[in-house]
């Protein structure tokens, strides 16, 4: 993408302001946030920084391509606010796009969710059924459907819906004063930097499918250089366990800190994730390029700086 006029919604956010930062080196972008998650600190000087709320009226919506990353981001999130989850991840999704249609934006990307595909450890693919188990996974869903409805009756718009499987980077990219909300690589990484044992549920065999925000912000450039429209998952497709993380962080920080485990607090726990990216790969020729090993280096990497300091 060059030369657009681009607004990020939770633009100050983890991944908002990753992406708000790349598109900024050739583009005019606004990153619009309330300061929830985000914080103005994340953002380059080149970036416009907007201090507002998804749910209000007169969004700077005046543009060539508006990523919509505003959420409440996560299943505890929204057990703990759900009428606010409801309102800013539905009903704030709805509001942005409404304002952006009627100031003649034709290209929406927004953030959805790979939790709706549940446990599996086989690849999910976006024809899969989806279901809804928490809180969080019916307000993601709710945007897909508004998305088809939208789609339906406004062919001029194209909403590509981006399915997220554990996005993750360094604490000190973005993240370092979200804490507990903070990805899980970053936290374990914090933990095991600073001697103390990261606590892992059940026995720690437990899978995720990591993926690098750098190459989460390239596909959704990449969905908006397209007009992409309905679901994609953002993915590698090499799902590792918790116990691989935390050896490789040790091996990455020359550490050897044991984990601590508990017993899975939570219903419906989402054990293993997997993602088949091939739709994505097929529709933008997009691939993941940063693998879990050289991910960990890079988010262990500012603890060996603060050592040789």
């Amino acid at each position: 993408m060059q030369d657009a006029r681009v607004l990020v919604t939770g633009g100050a956010g983890f991944i908002g302001s990753n992406l708000a930062n790349a598109l900024a080196a050739d583009n005019d972008v606004i990153a619009l946030d309330n300061g929830f998650l985000g914080t103005p600190e994340n953002l380059a000087d080149d970036v416009s920084y907007v201090e507002a709320d998804v749910l209000d009226d007169d969004l700077p919506t005046d543009v060539d391509a508006v990523f919509h990353l505003a959420a409440l981001s996560s299943r505890q999130m929204l057990e703990e606010q759900p009428r606010r989850g409801a309102r800013v991840n539905v009903e704030g999704f709805v509001n942005v796009v409404e304002q952006a249609t009627a100031d003649g934006c034709e290209t929406v990307v927004y953030a959805s969710t790979s939790s709706i595909y549940g446990s599996r450890t086989e690849p999910s693919s976006e024809d899969l059924d989806v279901e809804a188990s928490t809180g969080y996974d019916a307000s993601m869903l709710s945007r897909e459907r508004y998305a088809e409805y939208y789609d339906e009756f406004n062919p001029e718009l194209t909403l590509a819906g981006m399915r997220f499987f554990s996005v993750y980077q360094g604490y000190g990219g973005a993240e370092a004063h979200k804490e507990g909300y903070a990805n899980t690589v970053s936290q374990f990484a914090d933990e095991i930097a600073h001697g103390r044992a990261p606590v892992l549920w059940g026995d720690g065999s437990q899978t995720r499918d990591f993926t690098h925000v750098d190459d989460v912000v390239r596909a959704l450039e990449l969905a908006a250089d397209h007009e992409l429209s309905g679901v994609y998952n953002v993915g590698t497709g090499d799902p590792r366990s918790f116990n691989e993380t935390v050896d490789l962080i040790n091996e990455a920080l020359d550490t050897d800190v044991d984990p601590e485990y508990e017993p899975v607090p939570l219903d419906n726990y989402v054990y293993h994730t997997c993602a088949d990216s091939s739709r994505i790969r097929a529709a933008t020729g997009w691939e993941p390029e940063i693998d879990f090993e050289e991910g960990v280096e890079r988010v262990c990497a500012p603890y060996l700086s603060e050592e040789d300091e």
